[in-house]
């Protein structure tokens, strides 16, 4: 079987971040923020670009008819829809974003000086930081935990099966897929991340899951 993951197309907030999503102070209450990062964070037109580009690249790299999964967010959904018209993704909550809590869209002033008790971990031990508010998770945990129950529970539905996400799930997809410690995952994007239509294959093979190919936008 292969698994082929996919991080959304730009969205708005990846080309606007620190210019209109992160004020300071936030404009939205923390229920609100959540919300519109969930449901009304579209793609921008580089976004479609790469929508393009990856309805082509997904022909040659995902295997013929996969199954599609979605995370419930707006932007990989979009994704999908141009990248993968004509299928219907299965949309899972185990493929979302990182669940930020009362700190969504918080710039880290705004964070620090509301809950100064946080400020040791989002800053030496971000894996395990957990923000503040209700249905908040880590990523060492929380996140870890669904992208385990993802992979367990795709089972042999599909030879082939794409899943389009986050950036956050895509660190705990790779620590489980690759056997990696997050914390080793983290270092890394703090170099370099997944890019925006980055792809990832990884082959089923016996109990586990070896990466084989990966490809990335030009644009």
């Amino acid at each position: 079987m292969l698994l082929t993951v996919v991080r959304h197309a730009e969205s708005i907030e990846n080309a606007t971040k620190h210019t209109s999503f992160y004020q300071d102070p936030r404009p939205w209450t923390s229920p609100a923020a959540h919300a519109l990062s969930r449901d009304l964070v579209g793609l921008t037109p580089r976004g479609y670009r790469q929508c393009q580009w990856l309805s082509a690249a997904l022909k040659d790299l995902a295997g013929r008819d996969p199954y599609v999964y979605s995370s419930q967010y707006r932007r990989a959904l979009d994704t999908v829809e141009l990248a993968l018209p004509g299928r219907t993704a299965d949309v899972t909550a185990l493929l979302n974003e990182q669940h930020y809590g009362d700190a969504t869209y918080m710039t880290k002033r705004e964070l620090f000086a509301t809950w100064p008790a946080c400020e040791v971990d989002r800053q030496t031990r971000k894996h395990l930081w957990t923000p503040p508010g209700e249905g908040s998770e880590s990523l060492a945990v929380g996140v870890l935990r669904r992208a385990t129950a993802f992979v367990e529970g795709i089972g042999e539905r599909a030879p082939a099966v794409v899943a389009v996400t986050h950036h956050t799930a895509i660190l705990a997809l790779r620590s489980m897929l690759e056997r990696r410690p997050v914390t080793e995952l983290v270092e890394e994007a703090q170099v370099r991340k997944t890019p925006n239509a980055g792809v990832l294959v990884y082959e089923r093979r016996g109990g586990g899951f070896r990466q084989v190919d990966a490809a990335e936008p030009d644009c």
